[in-house]
């Protein structure tokens, strides 16, 4: 779980370009959704319902174009924004619940995501004997892990970006890197099959 979970994807990019554009704070939601996609592919894999995710594999394939098209328009917004309306406080409001579902579609979309619980997971767990105590400790593992390596990528971005702001210069820069993860993230979710 902990080598999913630090292995470059579009979350890690989605959380760090979140960071760096927004702060920690504002990058939280974005983890949320993420672990809670992660958490919904885990337990089709553990009650078996493997088969409903391949009957709406359609609804996970839209899932991923809009969670794609909106990670490159979010991208553009950052890059073409003014260093300083990046903190407009209506916005933060608002961009929690995008925040929150751009991470869940992120995960909602992503194949190694679906590859990892749906058929990579079953060789580690024999997922036809686990009691409900063995649920819950695995859901916990999973959200432990996974919730503090995003986290922890998303303080790192958001100390950086600190670091970086001190100054209109910094921050239209960070904004451009920013965008430019957001953007190439989305291309990544909408690229991968």
């Amino acid at each position: 779980m902990f080598l999913l979970a630090i292995s470059p994807g579009p979350g890690v990019f989605a959380t760090v370009s979140k960071a760096l554009s927004s702060g920690f704070k504002n990058a939280v939601p974005v983890v949320i959704g993420i672990v809670i996609g992660d958490l919904i592919f885990l337990l089709f894999a553990i009650f078996g319902l493997s088969m409903i995710a391949e009957t709406f594999s359609t609804l996970f394939t839209l899932i991923k174009y809009l969670g794609g098209g909106y990670l490159i328009w979010l991208g553009i917004k950052l890059w073409r924004s003014n260093p300083t309306k990046t903190d407009i406080a209506g916005l933060k409001m608002q961009s929690i619940k995008y925040s929150f579902f751009g991470g869940l579609s992120i995960t909602l979309g992503n194949p190694k995501v679906i590859l990892f619980y749906l058929g990579f997971l079953p060789t580690f767990l024999d997922l036809k004997i686990l009691s409900t105590l063995d649920v819950a400790i695995v859901v916990s593992v999973v959200s432990l892990v996974l919730g503090s390596v995003m986290l922890f990528y998303a303080f790192t971005a958001s100390r950086a970006r600190l670091l970086l702001f001190k100054s209109e210069s910094a921050q239209y820069k960070i904004n451009k890197t920013a965008g430019v993860l957001m953007i190439s993230t989305g291309l990544v979710l909408l690229s991968k099959t």
